[in-house]
């Protein structure tokens, strides 16, 4: 299957202002891209790329003052198939995993490990061992977190997303997460695109989605805590720690959110041919 999957985000700046942004597609995905416009700016300004400790391609950049767009459009090919789904999948001895797990161990900005690690083994420890433990640490946050977009809070971590009781989809994926890493599964955070492919589609925005990967007989393994379904069609941007690692954007001095649209849909269509709610004409007639 053929899926259409870009952003326009618009920025207000009041000087030049260094930025570092993650909103390439990830190489792990490179080769699904049937055609595709690299991220551009308008207007546009010199970027630099480079590869972070997790593999993820982050660019460096000077905004210039007054509004500042950034923007990518492309169909990617997707195998249709929904996440995979392996609960005879067991866990791995800590000190027989590899050395590049034990990071996602640990706990991270918002993955606060040691206030949760006493309930984590309360709720879990009894739980069947592997794949099915993750599962239960996914239904207990799917059923504890109520899902909004005003709930959203960036300095909210795991702890606080649970005590409240309401959070967006990083949200369900740190507390997942946390619980995961108390119990010495590793786990890592995944942001990207999801849209509404093979489910009912949601009247709401559409916006980047986060996930996470459980580490599990010796490989990596997709759930969601928020959705706690198996879904179709995600296509990864970054991974990391926590949302830290992975933020679409970090600017280095003052800026405004003017304005920020995000579209991934199933496409019949291999070209970029006009979006039927494409920008109105002229705002970024010069990345078309």
């Amino acid at each position: 299957m053929l899926i259409r999957l870009g952003y326009e985000i618009a920025f207000r700046l009041p000087q030049p202002t260094p930025m570092l942004v993650t909103l390439n597609i990830h190489d792990s995905r490179r080769t699904d891209i049937v055609i595709g416009q690299e991220l551009r700016a308008l207007p546009g300004v010199p970027m630099r790329q480079y590869r972070d400790s997790f593999g993820n391609t982050c660019t460096r950049l000077t905004a210039p003052t007054g509004v500042f767009t950034l923007y990518t459009d492309a169909v990617v090919e997707d195998s249709g198939v929904q996440d995979l789904t392996m609960p005879l999948a067991r866990e791995v001895p800590v000190d027989q995993l590899p050395d590049q797990a034990l990071v996602f161990l640990l706990g991270s900005r918002y993955c606060e490990t040691d206030q949760l690690v006493g309930m984590a083994w309360d709720l879990f420890g009894s739980a069947p061992n592997g794949w099915n433990r993750v599962q239960a640490i996914c239904d207990y946050v799917h059923s504890q977190i109520e899902f909004g977009y005003p709930h959203a809070n960036p300095t909210k971590g795991a702890v606080q997303a649970l005590r409240e009781g309401r959070g967006v989809c990083r949200d369900f994926a740190h507390s997942a997460i946390a619980l995961c890493r108390c119990m010495n599964i590793p786990a890592r955070y995944c942001t990207g695109y999801l849209g509404d492919i093979g489910v009912p589609p949601v009247d709401a925005p559409m916006d980047f989605s986060a996930w996470f990967e459980a580490y599990l007989d010796g490989q990596w393994y997709t759930f969601d805590a928020r959705h706690n379904v198996p879904r179709i069609g995600r296509v990864l941007i970054a991974r990391g720690r926590d949302a830290a690692d992975a933020a679409i954007s970090n600017s280095f001095g003052a800026h405004t959110l003017e304005k920020f649209l995000v579209w991934t849909d199933q496409t019949d269509d291999p070209t970029l041919s006009p979006r039927p709610q494409a920008t109105p004409a002229g705002s970024l007639s010069p990345l078309a």
